[in-house]
């Protein structure tokens, strides 16, 4: 049965939805935040909202901290929690923001993965050579999103989201929606163009062929949802309909298990690697800010540090008097 703060709990992340434009993946995380939060209260007796205050606010962080989530995660849950009071104070709902005087420890900032652009070439190289020789749509497609990964430095949410219009082949740009519903243009280079110009010519239709021909021996048909998704994305999954983030990320797994390395084995591998070659070859910060759809140039400052890593590291193993 659903409790009078649960739905208070919807409303707020209806409102982050709608009017914030905040991702689903962000949603369901201040969801799963907030939930837990609501348990925590009530196991201490709370029944309404005007009564969380902020010795309850801390007492739940503090919990967190007893079970040893981590500091990145107590952040966040801290970030929750104010914004969710801050809204119930607007809407009138509680006559005080208890919320604003949260504070929570600092995340620790670990910095990511880059991928040497050697290991990277020959890494592509490998794939572009498999693709040849299997003539397999999929093998096709897969260098295309490869390619388009790292020339764009696309979240895997973008590269899914494409639709046919959305790519300029003559001008090689490509729009995405990123967070906050934001969209940007962001150009891709020769290596990528080819890879999308051979996916779009030959292994797209393929897929779709393919896909249509299971459908009429099956004699099952689409769902009303499937066929306009499919006729519109960009990236084709084996079934005809739109690539999902999963298959992707299994794709890009299996592409980094192969490079030497320690460190996530995700798509973002490759926008922070993007990120860090860029600021390598001398791009302007704010440049790669535009580029990646920073809303803040403080996110895309920690490429500047890994860039600073990288020439140590460099210094301490070439230099003799290092």
């Amino acid at each position: 049965m659903t409790s009078p703060l649960d739905v208070v709990v919807d409303d707020y992340l209806a409102h982050v939805r709608t009017e914030r434009g905040y991702s689903e993946h962000t949603v369901s995380a201040y969801r799963s935040d907030l939930a837990d939060l609501l348990r925590f209260a009530e196991e201490q007796g709370v029944a309404e909202m005007g009564e969380i205050d902020l010795p309850i606010l801390r007492d739940w962080l503090w919990a967190a901290t007893e079970r040893g989530l981590a500091r990145a995660t107590i952040a966040r849950r801290a970030a929750s929690a104010r914004g969710f009071t801050a809204w119930m104070t607007r809407r009138g709902l509680v006559p005080v923001d208890h919320g604003a005087r949260l504070r929570a420890p600092r995340a620790q900032r670990t910095l990511p993965r880059v991928v040497a652009a050697p290991a990277l070439d020959e890494a592509l190289a490998r794939l572009e050579a498999r693709a040849v020789a299997t003539h397999d749509p999929i093998d096709v497609r897969d260098v295309a999103i490869v390619e388009l990964l790292y020339a764009s430095a696309l979240r895997v949410s973008e590269l899914v989201g494409i639709d046919l219009g959305d790519v300029d082949r003559r001008r090689r740009t490509v729009r995405v929606v990123g967070k906050g519903a934001k969209e940007r243009v962001v150009p891709y280079g020769a290596p990528a163009a080819r890879a999308l110009d051979r996916y779009l010519d030959e292994g797209r239709p393929m897929i779709a062929a393919g896909a249509a021909a299971k459908e009429g021996v099956s004699g099952a048909p689409s769902s009303p949802r499937a066929a306009p998704t499919a006729s519109d994305a960009f990236f084709l999954g084996a079934r005809g309909a739109r690539m999902g983030t999963r298959s992707v990320y299994a794709l890009v797994a299996r592409l980094l298990a192969e490079i030497p390395g320690a460190g996530p084995s995700g798509p973002h591998t490759f926008r922070h690697t993007a990120a860090t070659h860029l600021l390598d070859g001398g791009a302007d910060l704010r440049a790669v800010q535009e580029f990646l759809g920073h809303a803040s140039l403080g996110t895309t400052q920690i490429y500047t540090h890994v860039s600073a890593e990288r020439l140590k590291e460099s210094y301490r193993t070439a230099h003799p008097r290092a």
